[in-house]
């Protein structure tokens, strides 16, 4: 924690380096090869086509090839009114029979007027066995037995396939429900039943068709108007890049018209309170204190007292005066952190490569991501078929165990349960890959969020390597090195991967705690006490904290690995300490950044946006003729502002950590050096003359 010696050959960045957290790089290098072998394990036992295609009740997926289902693409449902709705449908399994068929049916059968008739009508026999187990072909058997062991549907009903499963095909006729222009139906158990008895399935059906509808429009709005959402984003990143060199020059002027405009409108609502309270005078019931009247749910009783006003006017004042305060006693810090803000604009202005870095850290975490959802397709899927009893009876002891559909009917269980089924429950396994399948799932995530956060703290230590280089460059630009962003990358990577996959991993760490507790607070909702939910809320809170201090930390302790090359916990300490020794200069500096940020981001979103606006709804006449014609026009000019606001997040971050590179280096200055002949400061002109020495000796900008 002590200041540094002078060491009069230190000239920034180190290059004689040698490799840091030797061990955790091997770690690393290990778990990333274990991480490929898991895809491969997962992508040999697993098959996609179980999420993307129905499976029936004998764990065949319809539209299998090389199966008898190859050519029966569609799911159809033996009795629909067992299921709840449609969500149920496509996500879990329903409690009735689901076979795979060619086509949904078209008309209105029973199969008590089926086999009633079929002596006299083979026709509607032949058409009604196909929604029957495939083989069945026995009219003779008993209506009561046939619904028991389930060999064909009660009833049929006009569908249609959605989402590859046969629906009801649901229609309104003068605002009644109906399938097929029929308000009724005969449920083939002896009952006339009305259509209404689907509604809630229909309900979900309609919504999905209307989301399915809508997201076309939508498709077809970015089909056209792609072209000029691009120019949009484009003008966000001139504009980005526009505010960040202009900012060496407008960085202070745009922080003290803020400011003095903030004093300006405290000041007005003080005269404001104070006009009130003086117009209240006299006025009957105004001297009431709030204590008198008590508790109002109309908030307009209480600006009718003398004593709100005053109240207001003080917390007013309060504010006003600790404003000023702050403001005469940390003007100096101010002054440094404006001057910092400037700097950073001219380091930027020098290495204008580093404000397109952040593209290769998009790359690498949206590798990061297919790969990881990839992977976690191919483990979801990669279980054999498990089957279950399914019992009519609910007494029925046997319900819901697993069973073997191939010897089920040799076993006691139809006897004991007449009825009951052995049909497909779930993907799963016994053996012991499929028994760690959670636990790889888990590795997944785990290894995804430590990938990420690598990709992450790469990106910060290249940029840190490269302003740091410019700080420490005693004339600029002349002696700023070649190519400073790929050597800082080159040397990040050559010697401090292990560092960096340390940082990583301890911020993984704290971030997979964080998944499972808010995956535990999901599961425990609706059932968990009160002291359960205020545990997790605690849990919750402290581990949302952690995860932002470790970042802070890590943040400036790669910044420190970019200088020094030292190791991880070493160069997290010496950051720690050096910014503990400075806490003012850092709390004033963080504000003002962010400040002067989240400003530039507004004006690149919102000047963006409101151009977008006028040309998406033809009000700019010179281009009035090239405006697609759309569906929804806040579809593109949504796009155009979340993206011009995302484009200008990804320049500006590179800009805040070029910020908080020059400030760490500022202060390592100012430790290390005094301003003498023999140990001049490497600092420009600007920041020499805020600070004001006598010192100082006069030196190139």
């Amino acid at each position: 924690g002590e200041p540094r010696r002078f060491d009069p050959k230190f000239r920034g960045p180190i290059h004689s380096r040698h490799c840091t957290d030797v061990i955790c790089c091997v770690i690393f290098i290990v778990v990333i090869l274990g991480y490929i072998a898991l895809g491969v394990v997962a992508w040999v036992h697993g098959d996609p086509r179980k999420v993307i295609y129905p499976t029936d009740s004998y764990g065949q997926f319809c539209g299998q090839k090389e199966t008898l289902n190859e050519n029966k693409t569609i799911l159809f449902y033996f009795n629909i009114l067992k299921c709840a709705s449609p969500v149920v449908l496509i996500n879990l399994q329903c409690p009735t029979t689901q076979l795979c068929v060619s086509k949904c049916p078209d008309r209105f059968a029973t199969y008590i007027d089926v086999q009633a008739s079929y002596r006299y009508r083979p026709d509607q026999w032949n058409y009604f066995k196909q929604f029957c187990k495939p083989g069945f072909n026995n009219p003779r058997k008993s209506v009561a037995q046939v619904l028991r062991d389930e060999d064909c549907p009660s009833m049929i009903i006009p569908s249609r396939p959605f989402l590859k499963r046969c629906f009801p095909d649901f229609s309104t006729k003068n605002g009644v429900l109906t399938v097929a222009n029929q308000t009724t139906f005969k449920d083939g158990r002896g009952k006339t039943r009305n259509v209404t008895d689907l509604r809630e399935a229909a309900n979900g059906i309609n919504s999905v068709l209307e989301a399915r509808s809508f997201g076309m429009k939508i498709f077809e709005d970015y089909a056209i108007s792609w072209y000029w959402i691009l120019i949009g984003l484009f003008i966000a990143m001139m504009l980005s890049l526009l505010f960040l060199v202009l900012l060496r020059f407008t960085a202070g002027v745009l922080f003290w018209i803020f400011i003095f405009g903030v004093i300006g409108i405290i000041g007005y609502g003080i005269w404001h309170c104070y006009w009130e309270y003086d117009h209240l005078k006299g006025i009957p019931g105004s001297d009431l204190t709030v204590y008198d009247i008590g508790f109002q749910t109309d908030f307009k009783v209480y600006l009718q007292l003398r004593q709100t006003w005053l109240a207001f006017m003080i917390i007013l004042c309060g504010v006003e005066v600790i404003i000023i305060l702050m403001l005469i006693f940390l003007r100096n810090r101010i002054r440094i952190a404006i001057a910092l803000l400037k700097e950073g604009s001219r380091a930027i202005g020098y290495i204008m490569s580093t404000l397109f870095y952040p593209i290769v850290t998009f790359i690498l975490i949206a590798i990061c991501i297919s790969y990881w959802a990839v992977t976690a397709v191919f483990l979801a899927t990669s279980g054999e078929p498990v089957y279950k009893v399914m019992a009519n009876q609910t007494l029925c002891k046997y319900a819901n165990l697993t069973c073997d559909p191939e010897t089920f009917n040799t076993t006691n269980v139809t006897k004991l349960c007449p009825g009951a089924q052995c049909t497909f429950a779930f993907y799963g396994g016994e053996s012991l890959y499929h028994k760690y399948i959670f636990i790889f799932q888990l590795a997944n995530a785990f290894v995804f969020l430590w990938l990420v956060n690598f990709a992450i703290a790469l990106g910060q230590c290249t940029l840190a390597g490269a302003f740091a280089s410019y700080y420490w460059a005693y004339r600029k630009p002349a002696d700023i090195p070649l190519w400073p962003l790929f050597s800082s990358f080159g040397r990040a990577i050559r010697y401090h991967t292990g560092s960096l996959a340390f940082g990583a991993l301890i911020l993984a760490i704290v971030q997979l705690i964080r998944v499972i507790l808010e995956y535990l607070d999901h599961k425990l909702k609706g059932t968990q006490n009160s002291f359960t939910r205020f545990l997790l809320c605690c849990l919750k809170c402290c581990f949302w904290c952690l995860e932002k201090f470790l970042k802070f930390i890590n943040r400036n302790a790669y910044i420190m690995i970019a200088i020094y090359g030292k190791n991880f916990c070493t160069s997290a300490k010496e950051a720690f300490f050096l910014l503990m020794r400075n806490v003012v200069r850092v709390a004033v500096l963080d504000k003002v950044t962010d400040f002067l940020l989240f400003l530039g981001k507004i004006l690149v979103a919102g000047g963006v946006g409101v151009l977008a606006f006028f040309f998406f709804t033809q009000r700019i006449p010179l281009f009035a003729q090239e405006v697609p014609t759309l569906n929804y026009y806040w579809v593109p000019l949504l796009t155009v502002i979340i993206g011009s606001y995302l484009v200008a997040h990804g320049f500006f971050s590179v800009y805040a950590m070029c910020v908080d590179t020059l400030f760490l280096c500022f202060c390592e200055d100012l430790e290390r050096n005094d301003g003498s002949t023999a140990k001049p400061y490497f600092m420009s002109a600007s920041l020499h003359r805020i600070l004001g020495k006598k010192k100082l000796s006069p030196k190139k900008a």
